[in-house]
């Protein structure tokens, strides 16, 4: 007699559930910030029990740092335009849509204020950085690959992403199409 074991479904019920769990978050935190609301706000916005979220998360701390990572580290493809300016360029503008989007600001108040939670929150941090560091220096490489002189990651990430993020999280200008490509040729010496 064969064995039948249980199939997974990718989706399905825990993929809905996380999802409206990751909504409710970032909802939350935009319209009280963070530190604000309970699990029981949490599940209440998603329509689903406390002991779901408990279950799955174990603590708000957990869920958030979840949330957080999930956000900032949803990419999309990695720009191949060519040459190392087009690839910037892309990335750099793809990176502005990503933190103006509707949830942007949330997530990256969320991203700060687990930073400064204990060492879950310094995990989430460095989990952060490393995936953009990859993403970089991946596209890099492959300039270098190509017999450009790319930049060091860092000084990507200090001249391109930092000023992009402080101007979204302090509301210190918006990120226009020029304000982007400006940062993008003064790093390649092209301003």
């Amino acid at each position: 007699m064969e064995e039948r074991w249980p199939v997974r479904r990718p989706g399905g019920r825990s993929a809905r559930v996380r999802a409206a769990v990751h909504q409710a978050v970032t909802d939350l935190v935009g319209e009280r910030g963070y530190g604000e609301f309970t699990v029981g706000d949490v599940a209440a916005r998603a329509g689903v029990a406390d002991t779901s979220v408990y279950r799955r998360w174990g603590t708000l701390e957990a869920l958030l740092t979840d949330v957080a990572l999930a956000r900032l580290n949803a990419q999309s493809p990695m720009p191949d335009t060519g040459s190392l300016a087009g690839d910037l360029h892309a990335y750099a503008a793809q990176v502005a849509r990503e933190i103006t989007g509707p949830d942007g600001l949330a997530v990256l108040r969320l991203t700060v204020a687990l930073s400064n939670r204990g060492e879950r929150g310094l995990q989430a941090r460095d989990d952060f950085l490393a995936e953009r560091t990859r993403f970089v220096q991946a596209m890099l490489d492959r300039a270098g690959e190509r017999g450009e002189h790319p930049p060091d990651v860092l000084d990507v990430l200090d001249h391109i992403m930092a000023p992009m993020y402080i101007r979204v999280l302090f509301g210190a200008g918006p990120l226009t199409p020029d304000y982007i490509a400006g940062l993008v040729d003064r790093l390649l010496g092209q301003a």
